[in-house]
């Protein structure tokens, strides 16, 4: 789904303008980030929480040539689904 498909959707379900759906959307998302950037989590009930994780420095091997690489260290985005998401799932 593309952002343009959920203001679609999301302004048909609440009855609201397209124009007001994006700006709500796009002012959730810059908060959403501001916090993930300052290190805090974003916990959004029955659906999941994002939290930035240090990805710790590592050594890679290339399996032709065996030639070793050092990977810095880094930051990533991780994502862990709520439990209402996995019971859903379950029943696929």
């Amino acid at each position: 789904m593309k952002t343009k498909d959920l203001i679609q959707h999301i302004a048909t379900s609440t009855s609201m303008t397209k124009t007001h759906t994006e700006e709500l959307l796009n002012a959730t998302v810059a908060v959403m980030q501001k916090e993930l950037l300052a290190g805090k989590s974003v916990q959004l009930q029955n659906f999941g929480t994002l939290e930035m994780t240090r990805k710790s420095a590592r050594t890679v091997v290339h399996p032709k040539t065996k030639e070793r690489t050092e990977i810095p260290e880094k930051m990533q985005l991780s994502f862990k689904v709520s439990n209402t998401i996995k019971e859903e799932l379950k029943n696929l």
